[in-house]
């Protein structure tokens, strides 16, 4: 199993490009099964998720070329089965995004639960509601969620597709991939707004899908008779430059992000300025200014929420942030009220925080030490690592397979900044199959 080893105190300065987006990418990869002809797409990160769901579609009867750097073809002709096996779907929580797709063309799906998640419960229920809102029967047989079509296909309806803690992205991206081949119009309402499901939509409509309101609460879905292939550029990773525009706020630098959208980051950006860190940004960039460590930050209190709010995966990286602020600042987790896995990891390098229901209460320590600490999902990775640029000494992140499915060779890249970071493999430990 591969690990970092950061020695921390490096100042970080230079210029990061920002990867294609994940949670973009692996939709508009299920997307590819809504036709035969072939979908090209471009800005495509190297993740070990995206190696992931090319497994899986390649199963459902995909061909896959990789045409140039971050550049892919995709083909597909259908299998013999449509059905999406747990010991790949286990891996990943997005392949379940594959049912949508199966259903709307080849109107029957089998695809497994995806299964727990360490950063709290995901149930699928809302997808399985607006399955069944467009005219799908469904039932669970053996582990499995299996979906059938009336003759003909999915006639279409109106899918309402809010959760507890607002709308979900996954069902509102799953449910409106199997619209796009109804036979009518489908309405989907308390839909989520974030910018990976406006690019998904901008992908189907290239495709010929009819989609209207991606973006807002309602998405109208006018279903066509067929796709046909398309060319599409997914658009940047959000998170990851949110990520490297903290690292360059938690280590005093002048880290210059680019190929990014500002816009996309509204939220953090006003953390940031409230925080006191010196911010310049232009149409495709942001930078954050140089800063003496000795003046410490102002606690910030955030509370995540659904895009256009804080994003709960930036929660962790924030969280890091306020921890070397010069007073007590209060993080709300309205997401996923259980994503605190790295609080206890944070600890270990001489936080000060205790969780509060669904809170944080940070108060700000002047330093950090390094210490060996594990990685519990893909945002803490990033933030444990962010931590560890900061700490005195060398500080071990174990588990880094889970940043890898999220942050392409980000070792590599803050290294380019000026970071001292190294990956190492430890005999004697195996990354989980």
């Amino acid at each position: 199993m591969d690990i970092f080893v950061i020695q921390g105190g490096s100042p970080l300065s230079g210029t990061v490009r920002t990867a294609g987006a994940k949670n973009s990418v692996l939709p508009i990869l299920a997307a590819s099964l809504l036709t035969e002809q072939p979908l090209a797409l471009e800005n495509v990160p190297d993740l070990s998720d995206v190696r992931t769901m090319l497994r899986i579609l390649e199963m459902l009867g995909a061909r896959v070329e990789h045409t140039g750097p971050n550049a892919l073809e995709i083909c597909t002709q259908p299998s013999a089965q449509p059905v999406a096996p747990w010991e790949l779907v286990r891996k990943m929580r997005a392949s379940f995004e594959v049912f949508g797709p199966l259903l709307g063309r080849r109107g029957r799906a089998e695809v497994s639960y995806p299964g727990g998640c360490s950063i709290g419960v995901r149930p699928v229920d809302a997808h399985i509601r607006g399955f069944e809102a467009l005219g799908a029967t469904i039932r669970t047989q053996e582990g499995y969620v299996v979906a059938e079509a009336p003759p003909g296909g999915l006639p279409g309806g109106e899918a309402y597709l809010a959760t507890s803690s607002g709308s979900s992205v996954g069902a509102t991206r799953n449910v409106m991939m199997a619209a796009a081949l109804a036979r009518g119009r489908s309405v989907l309402t308390c839909a989520a707004c974030e910018p990976e499901v406006v690019d998904l939509a901008n992908c189907l409509n290239a495709m010929g899908a009819k989609i209207h309101g991606a973006g807002a609460p309602t998405i109208e879905v006018e279903g066509v008779e067929a796709l046909h292939g398309a060319r599409h550029r997914v658009i940047p990773d959000r998170i990851e430059a949110g990520t490297f525009v903290v690292a360059g706020a938690i280590t005093g630098g002048r880290v210059r992000v680019e190929g990014c959208r500002p816009e996309h980051l509204t939220a953090l950006l006003d953390a940031l300025y409230r925080s006191g860190v010196g911010i310049e940004r232009g149409p495709d960039w942001i930078e954050t200014q140089p800063r003496d460590l000795a003046e410490r930050l102002r606690p910030t209190d955030i509370t995540t929420q659904p895009y256009p709010g804080f994003p709960t995966d930036l929660q962790a990286q924030w969280m890091v942030l306020m921890a070397l602020a010069d007073g007590v600042s209060v993080i709300t987790e309205r997401i996923f009220p259980d994503r605190y896995m790295h609080l206890a990891e944070l600890l270990r390098l001489g936080a000060r925080i205790r969780r509060q229901e669904t809170a944080a209460v940070v108060e700000g320590v002047r330093t950090l030490s390094g210490a060996s600490i594990m990685a519990s999902d893909l945002r803490a990775s990033a933030a444990l690592v962010l931590a560890g640029l900061v700490s005195k000494g060398q500080t071990q992140v174990h588990r880094v397979y889970h940043i890898d499915r999220g942050y392409e060779r980000i070792e590599e890249r803050l290294s380019q900044l000026g970071a001292t970071i190294r990956r190492e493999s430890v005999p004697g430990e195996s990354q989980p199959a």
